[in-house]
């Protein structure tokens, strides 16, 4: 018990004491992405709110919908939440055999590496949800007032998981390496069966089904926060208690692995 909780102290004590570079190197991949380009990092927005646009026509008229600015809010929050959750754990699986060079010739730990790709996708969620989230706060205002008081447990609840969930994901695929090719597969249904194009109400007699999505418990708290200006705190701290709890086994695990990593990958 005693060197479980000296191995996560050391883990925090690394994260902190290497913060400057950790975040550096994020942000010059950032940077590097649009490098000699004119609008830069807004082409992230650009290329969200393009999709939104597009979607929520086509959806939209599909689905019979009768207040479209509603529905634009309902699908645009819904899909740069998605994306960020998706680019997270899609980018994992590849994580330590992208840096394998950096791994086996150098004294960094490994958890450095991660830390490097989650500033990365919170920089590049940061970025594509700004435009967004300008654009959506001219169609309703309010959503400003509900990001300042109800949003801080959902957001602070979505940061926390694709850290950790990610991780986990990366750790699994060091063994199993098949499940690089299985993820995105996965990805795509849990898509589709996620209340992100359509509402849950849509789903019917079959809704129950979003109560076993993982990953959709975690977009749409945050969601329903932004839009609604509520937050269900018993879900909230339930969330943040399995966040918690995935985010001390993902390092104690990482810890045990970091001297059989560079034989691994």
């Amino acid at each position: 018990m005693m060197i479980s909780v000296n191995t996560l102290l050391d883990s925090f004590k690394f994260t902190f004491k290497t913060r400057k570079a950790w975040w550096f190197t994020a942000t010059s991949r950032s940077r590097a992405r649009f490098a000699r380009t004119t609008l830069g990092s807004f082409w992230l927005g650009f290329s969200n709110l393009l999709s939104i646009g597009t979607l929520g026509i086509v959806y939209g008229t599909v689905f019979s919908v009768k207040d479209f600015k509603s529905y634009f809010i309902y699908l645009g929050l819904g899909l740069v939440i998605w994306n960020a959750l998706s680019s997270s754990i899609l980018n994992s699986t590849q994580l330590f055999s992208h840096n394998s060079s950096n791994i086996k010739n150098t004294n960094l730990k490994p958890i450095f590496y991660t830390l490097e790709e989650w500033a990365f996708q919170f920089q590049t969620f940061v970025q594509s949800f700004l435009l967004v989230f300008a654009i959506l706060i001219f169609l309703r205002f309010s959503i400003l007032i509900n990001f300042l008081l109800y949003s801080w447990m959902p957001f602070l609840n979505l940061f926390i998981f694709i850290y950790w969930f990610p991780l986990a994901l990366c750790l699994v695929s060091i063994r199993y390496t098949d499940i690089a090719q299985l993820v995105p597969i996965i990805l795509q249904l849990v898509f589709l069966i996620s209340p992100i194009l359509y509402l849950k109400e849509s789903l019917g007699s079959i809704s129950w089904i979003t109560n076993f999505n993982f990953i959709y418990q975690f977009l749409e708290p945050l969601r329903t926060s932004l839009i609604d200006g509520s937050i269900n705190y018993r879900s909230s701290i339930t969330l943040l208690f399995i966040n918690l709890i995935g985010l001390i086994v993902t390092l104690l695990y990482l810890n045990k692995q970091s001297n059989k990593l560079p034989f691994l990958i």
